[in-house]
């Protein structure tokens, strides 16, 4: 028996969602600032909780997840994938687009080229997970600005647990924070930058610690605005109410509350 397959035209096609990924609750920072330059659009946010934290993983696992994840949401119909994970990034972003080179296929990159930009040889602090801390394209960033100022890593593998439970604020939050940074504090940065989209949400946590004088830089409205720009390159953008539809593979309600809450509050 044959089989066929639908292509939509292009006035469909806008009408499609933006698939947004991350290994759990993080790249919920990254869909508040898509959903703020692009209130038109549907979004598709889907959370690998079940398997988080990616950032301790195997590459060849986060690879494999990552993979898996993008196949089903192009087969269901998403018209662009944003990998919300520093760490799915790092790692799998170059397969996917060898993958599916007709795709519009964004990924996150932590904002070391804005904190050089705002600090010329200053000190800049990359606070991120040992994987991403680890990954050749970390690794080129680096390299590229590091005869401009000194950038310090800071792996912080425990903190996005912190996150996917829920612990944003207070004495544990604060006191895993000072546990990774306390040594990057004398003397005080310049910057820091957040290399894993769950970070953002322990921002009022991080300036307790850091006081404030650092300033802190997030890749959440960067890559907000790429996307923005390749689906208006691609005459895709949609116009009329938008909406956003979350899952993830904890099957467990209290996860999506925690979601919904994460996407609402003032971070």
């Amino acid at each position: 028996m044959r089989k066929s397959m639908l292509i939509p035209m292009q006035a469909e096609r806008r009408d499609q969602p933006i698939a947004v990924f991350d290994s759990g609750l993080g790249g919920i920072s990254v869909l508040r600032a898509l959903v703020r330059y692009m209130p038109a659009e549907r979004f598709y946010y889907f959370g690998d909780s079940a398997n988080a934290p990616y950032g301790s993983k195997p590459f060849s696992q986060i690879r494999h997840l990552t993979i898996q994840h993008a196949k089903r949401f192009f087969e269901e119909g998403a018209k662009a994938l944003v990998v919300a994970c520093n760490t799915a990034t790092s790692v799998a972003i170059d397969e996917l687009r060898q993958l599916y080179p007709d795709r519009i296929i964004i990924g996150i990159e932590p904002a070391i080229k804005p904190a050089i930009e705002n600090f010329p040889k200053g000190k800049i602090v990359v606070m991120a997970t040992p994987t991403t801390l680890r990954e050749r394209k970390f690794e080129e960033l680096v390299t590229n600005y590091a005869n401009r100022c000194e950038i310090i890593k800071c792996p912080c593998p425990a903190l996005v647990e912190l996150v996917e439970r829920g612990e944003l604020c207070g004495e544990t939050a604060e006191k895993a924070v000072l546990e990774y940074v306390g040594s990057c504090l004398e003397p005080l940065p310049d910057a820091i930058v957040l290399g894993c989209t769950h970070f953002p949400f322990l921002k009022n946590a991080i300036r307790c610690v850091v006081g404030s004088t650092p300033k802190i830089f997030d890749g959440a409205e960067g890559t907000a605005l790429q996307t923005q720009r390749r689906l208006s390159e691609a005459g895709l953008l949609r116009e009329g109410i938008g909406e956003v539809r979350i899952e993830n593979s904890l099957k467990d309600p209290a996860i999506l509350n925690l979601s919904a809450k994460l996407l609402q509050i003032t971070i």
